[in-house]
């Protein structure tokens, strides 16, 4: 009897899910647990394991396909059953989602059934981009399952907007506000009516030029920057640190680390421990903006970027503040090593309350990272390089040394956080940085 493979629910949030690889080919055998095929959500990539031990009869929706959650993508059975199907045309609908043929159990099951989820529910990246531009989603008509607004409805609305309705007869429509030199600003930038840039072509006709889609995760993240750029007012602030210590620290108990939490010791652990100390000194910091409302969030949740060869993702280290410098360690390495194996689940990349991000170990000086929404701030940590410093001894006396210095970058919300503050933590960062034992001595 054939097994059904459907696509995963990879979290409450998601409804849909993009084919992006597929491991086996129909006739192929395969054991349960071995990896099947790959898929996209608008948070994160994954592989998809077998449910079953058999052979893989059909195909049933193609690479770069997007469907929902509970359509059936490829059957597992015996041989014998039925031989090897073809692919499904990649412009065609690959199947009727599963909860369309699910028998309807009544009450209240059916309220938060697939179909209503996908109704009420689009992306946190279309809900997200609706936000930004005062869209209220459910006055659009999707084109995605049961009406769902895509991401490409809410573009091509912003693209070309409903008409304004006439103004009634006898009221004179209002125009742009026009600048008055002469007029009182109070100390306000004056409303100015600009027009939008027009779009420039990204290549002249004849110019010799590739041209490949965007992925899904380079989608996610392009549309997420440009968010999070129109949201907040990004200031910086870049302070140098001595890393001499902590380099001196890791040098002499990394192996005796190694042994006792068994993992490797890198500096992000400490940055990640300063980091800590510093949101709890300073909590807007680790705070979002709601409306006219500064929301102090309660539990501290890492955000760390790590690179991938195909994008960027973002897991986070919840509950940062009650770790060691072991339990930090161990989190990062584990979270980074799933990442790159596509094996995070949706909800250890959500969550977070601030992020670090580290191009330093690319020998980049310091970095000016944009803000992971709907966090007020991230920083940035450079390489660590040897250079000469001027140093003061004890009795007064200045002179030249060598030392392992870094530069780290705060970049901040100023909506909610003035210069001073997001000074005063990085100042605390450094301090911890350049002076704490970390629980090593």
């Amino acid at each position: 009897m054939a097994f059904d493979v459907v696509m995963p629910q990879m979290g409450e949030s998601i409804a849909e899910a993009t084919v992006l690889k597929w491991h086996k080919r129909a006739g192929d055998a395969i054991v349960k647990d071995e990896t099947l095929y790959e898929i996209s959500t608008d948070k994160v990539d994954a592989e998809i394991p077998a449910p079953a031990t058999g052979t893989l009869l059909e195909i049933l929706v193609d690479v770069n396909l997007t469907v929902p959650v509970g359509t059936v993508v490829a059957r597992i059975g015996d041989a014998s059953e039925k031989p090897a199907g073809a692919v499904a045309p990649a412009t065609a609908p690959a199947v009727a989602p599963a909860a369309a043929a699910a028998p309807q159990t009544g009450g209240i099951e059916d309220a938060n059934s697939l179909e209503d989820r996908l109704r009420t529910k689009s992306s946190p990246l279309v809900r997200e981009m609706a936000r930004q531009h005062g869209i209220d989603l459910s006055r659009l008509q999707g084109t995605g399952q049961a009406g769902r607004v895509t991401r490409e409805d809410l573009e091509a609305h912003l693209a070309h907007p409903p008409a304004a309705a006439p103004a009634p007869a006898g009221i004179a429509p209002v125009l742009p506000a026009v600048h008055d030199p002469s007029a009182p600003t109070m100390g306000l930038l004056p409303a100015l009516a600009v027009p939008p840039a027009p779009a420039l072509p990204a290549f002249a006709p004849g110019e010799r030029v590739k041209v490949e889609p965007m992925s899904r995760m380079r989608k996610v993240i392009a549309d997420g920057m440009v968010a999070s750029r129109r949201t907040s007012a990004h200031v910086y602030t870049v302070f140098e640190i001595d890393m001499t210590r902590v380099a001196q620290l890791r040098n002499k108990h990394k192996q005796a680390f190694e042994a006792q939490f068994g993992t490797k010791l890198s500096f992000l652990p400490f940055v990640m421990m300063a980091a800590c100390k510093a949101l709890r000194a300073y909590p807007v910091v680790n705070a979002s903006v709601d409306g006219d409302s500064i929301v102090y969030k309660q539990d501290i949740n890492l955000g760390i970027a790590v690179s991938l060869d195909w994008g960027l993702i973002v897991p986070v280290v919840r509950n940062a503040d009650m770790m060691n410098l072991g339990g930090l360690a161990r989190s990062l390495n584990d979270l980074a090593e799933r990442a790159r194996a596509k094996q995070l689940k949706p909800d250890e990349i959500s969550g977070g309350t601030f992020t670090i991000t580290n191009p330093g170990v690319y020998g980049d000086t310091f970095g000016l990272p944009i803000i992971n929404q709907p966090q007020v701030a991230i920083q940035g940590v450079g390489a660590i390089v040897k250079r000469p410093v001027v140093v003061t001894g004890p009795d007064g006396t200045d002179f030249i040394a060598i030392r392992q210095m870094m530069f780290s970058s705060l970049g901040f919300d100023h909506r909610i956080i003035d210069g001073a503050t997001g000074d005063l933590f990085m100042a605390f960062v450094k301090k911890e940085l350049e002076n704490s034992t970390f629980g090593l001595e």
